[in-house]
């Protein structure tokens, strides 16, 4: 019950507390439970950028639709995607995973090429969607944690990703930002906080058999 406790305290934090900062300890957590995100393959097309400069978030405000949250927050961590998921980079995670955990070729080779085979016939565009798939997947394991760790977030899609790319060199790194979360501690007048939750009732989103 702790679990849901905490998901019943989190909520879309609308206002900061500028003057509170997030111990490393806490962002080392996050950092880690994004790298540990359920992904599909375990290819992890996914790349987390972690903006703790004040300068820099003051102008991504203008990119984010004047949401004050980006420049309030103690961090802004924007999940992107990769712009380019082909051969090597299918090789890449093969190579770490006999790296890992010692599996013969002859054991990796059929699915490795079978993976490399399906994503050579797909559209650039369905790759792509396919990533984003993976940073929602990313979101929704940075916001659980973040719920049990105390930590308050607010999930953005509202964003202009060209300048965001632009601004950072995301795009110098063949990344595509996809969804900005800044987090941090919740100002003690967001009215949002004391707002009940709005959620369907159990027995009309869960359907059992």
């Amino acid at each position: 019950m702790k679990t849901i406790e905490a998901l019943q305290w989190r909520y879309a934090t609308k206002k900061f507390d500028d003057t509170k900062i997030l111990h490393e300890d806490k962002i080392e957590i996050l950092k880690k439970a994004f790298n540990l995100t359920a992904t599909s393959y375990g290819l992890q097309p996914i790349k987390l950028a972690v903006v703790h400069n004040k300068d820099i978030q003051s102008k991504l405000v203008g990119f984010s639709f004047n949401q004050k949250q980006v420049a309030t927050s103690s961090h802004v961590f924007i999940i992107c995607i990769e712009r380019k998921v082909d051969k090597e980079f299918i090789e890449n995670y093969f190579n770490n995973v006999h790296k890992i955990r010692s599996t013969s070729n002859e054991i990796l080779d059929p699915f490795k090429n079978f993976l490399i085979g399906d994503f050579e016939n797909k559209s650039v565009d369905k790759i792509t969607s396919w990533a984003i798939n993976q940073a929602y997947l990313a979101l929704g394991t940075l916001l659980t944690v973040c719920a049990t760790e105390g930590i308050d977030a607010c999930p953005m899609e509202g964003f202009d990703p060209g300048k965001y790319d632009e601004l950072l060199g995301l795009d110098k790194m063949n990344l595509k930002s996809v969804l900005v979360l800044p987090v941090g501690y919740r100002a003690e007048d967001d009215l949002f906080q004391d707002l009940k939750k709005v959620r369907r009732p159990l027995s009309d989103v869960i359907i059992e058999f």
